[in-house]
């Protein structure tokens, strides 16, 4: 069994054999900090650990197909409007100077700047949540399996992935969508917006958030407000990085 510590990220390591069959607590070597053991989280790398290769590399790279993205029916697109706001915030960025001067709120984005999410859920949640989200401004790729889903991330500039624990269950879909998020230099781990669909969580529960290694969660049944909640947890990420973003010339996400 192989678990991290949540207080100085060191992966600690205990025999099957040996371990208590149920939740357990032990004491980090190296912080001496109690790490809860013994419980599964749906967002957590203890099952990607022993996966093996990614579904995006055991086979050549002509068998890769990203995630489609997703076209609403029976919808006739409408011209994208560019406002006298927008188009001020881009002149201001071109310039490189900041955006939120004298144009309202810093973390608004533009129609023609569409953030790009990834849907990872089991099917009968794959329609509703991509017509809302495509509906409120984003552009929406729809991942049917895990190789769909890996290679999507890994060839596209993704903004925010929406993972649900039981897509692609068969083929562990969660575990590598969870591991491919891991292993982002730190860097781009702070451009990518993670957020967990679960059945039983609270929304926006920021404790459940932290212990699942996500930024945020949402409930199934509040997948209706969606946006309005993704709205709510990109604000509060950006203010967190705010003076981070502004330091390195970066757009808030």
């Amino acid at each position: 069994m192989t678990f991290v510590c949540q207080s100085c990220s060191t992966k600690l390591q205990i025999d099957d054999d040996k371990a208590p069959s149920g939740a357990f607590s032990v004491r980090c070597p190296k912080c001496k900090s109690t790490v809860n053991a013994g419980i599964t989280s749906p967002a957590s790398d203890q099952s990607a650990t022993a996966l093996g290769g990614s579904p995006a590399t055991e086979n050549p790279r002509y068998d890769q197909i990203s995630a489609p993205a997703y076209q609403m029916s029976n919808v006739t697109p409408e011209p994208a409007a560019t406002t006298n706001e927008e188009m001020l915030r881009l002149l201001m960025n071109m310039l490189g100077k900041d955006s939120s001067i004298g144009v309202g709120n810093s973390t608004a984005r533009p129609s023609w700047n569409k953030r790009k999410a990834l849907v990872c859920t089991a099917p009968q949640y794959r329609e509703p949540i991509a017509r809302n989200l495509s509906e409120n401004g984003y552009q929406v790729y729809v991942a049917e399996d895990t190789r769909q889903a890996v290679e999507t991330m890994r060839a596209n500039q993704l903004e925010l992935v929406l993972m649900e624990p039981q897509f692609d269950a068969a083929e562990q879909g969660a575990a590598f969508v969870v591991r491919e998020i891991n292993v982002l230099r730190p860097a781009q781990r702070r451009r990518l917006f993670f957020a967990l669909i679960s059945p039983s969580l609270r929304t926006l529960d920021a404790h459940a958030a932290f212990l699942n290694n996500v930024n945020a969660v949402v409930n199934i049944n509040d997948v209706g407000e969606l946006p309005k909640i993704l709205d709510v947890a990109f604000r509060e990420y950006n203010e967190l990085y705010r003076e981070l973003n502004q330091a390195l010339s970066l757009s808030p996400l």
